[in-house]
């Protein structure tokens, strides 16, 4: 079995925080003109069962500019969707190329295809963990702090893929993550977290806001009940005023304006979303060099 990146907790503290200085590194030296060869000669497939942009150009312009080259495989390219196991699937594109990411719609797809796999796999999202998004804004939280240990970092909405990313990596990190959700939408117990459902509660003295949309792909039968019941939940100028007086605010994107956040918050001088999304480019190159060094 090769190496992985599935939730995160596959590296210890001082792996992430290697790859996160590294990450700062490679933005800077891009930033300079310099590249880095670390990919040349190697290959890497990327497997997208659903919808992409900023996982897939990502990731797709990071091992083009490591010098490597990157293979798009969509959903219905593969045949997993003809019933080939994920198993069998890693098994043969191990044959092929160096490394392997997959964005799929069932993490146990995903790990199933690591367990089987003879190079690294990396998870671009599942329904249950997003730690390449969370790599990225770790590195985000680096870049306005000096660093994310000590940080108090609140979540407002769903309880979703990238809150318990933002628990299991955040908190090997030493931020203080709180989540606040209604009934039915928290995270499960033992992760580490703070819960509470009143938002203003969570946000209070927190660095950093953090929100998802309220309807993520496959929530559409419920959309209305999940806007009703997530609408006290919005990030908007009265919630982001019981933060601390340095707070950002962040979001994974693709965003809805009006729904779970205001136009003024996301466009806003205090908006750190636009670094997330530059973040995770460099912090997948330093991902990448790292499983394959």
């Amino acid at each position: 079995m090769g190496s992985r990146f599935l939730t995160g907790e596959e590296l210890g503290r001082e792996a992430l925080d290697r790859l996160i200085e590294r990450a700062i590194e490679l933005k800077a030296r891009r930033a300079g003109g310099e590249g880095s060869d670390a990919l040349a000669g190697r290959s890497v497939a990327l497997l997208f069962e659903r919808p992409s942009t900023r996982t897939r150009v990502s990731f797709e312009v990071a091992v083009a500019e490591l010098g490597g080259t990157p293979i798009v495989l969509r959903g219905d390219e593969l045949q997993l969707l003809r019933g080939e196991s994920a198993g069998d699937t890693g098994r043969v594109l191990s044959r092929y190329v160096h490394a392997i990411v997959v964005r799929a719609g069932s993490h146990q797809l995903a790990a199933d295809l690591a367990d089987a796999a003879a190079v690294p796999v990396i998870n671009g999202l599942t329904p249950e963990h997003h730690p390449c998004q969370v790599l990225a804004d770790l590195v985000t939280l680096r870049e306005r702090f000096g660093g994310p240990e000590g940080l108090k970092l609140a979540y407002v909405g769903d309880g979703n893929n990238v809150a318990r990313s933002l628990a299991v990596l955040g908190g090997a990190l030493g931020v203080e993550v709180a989540v606040a959700s209604p009934d039915g939408y928290g995270l499960e117990p033992g992760l580490g977290v703070r819960q509470a459902s009143d938002p203003h509660d969570a946000v209070a003295g927190a660095d950093a806001i953090y929100t998802d949309v309220w309807v993520s792909m496959g929530d559409e039968a419920d959309a209305e009940r999940r806007r009703s019941d997530l609408g006290p939940y919005q990030v908007n100028a009265e919630l982001l005023a019981a933060g601390a007086e340095r707070a950002i605010v962040m979001h994974c994107l693709p965003a809805h304006p009006g729904e779970e956040i205001t136009e003024e918050i996301l466009y806003g001088e205090r908006s750190a979303v636009w670094d997330q999304a530059d973040n995770r480019l460099h912090a997948q190159k330093a991902l990448l060099e790292h499983l394959l060094r």
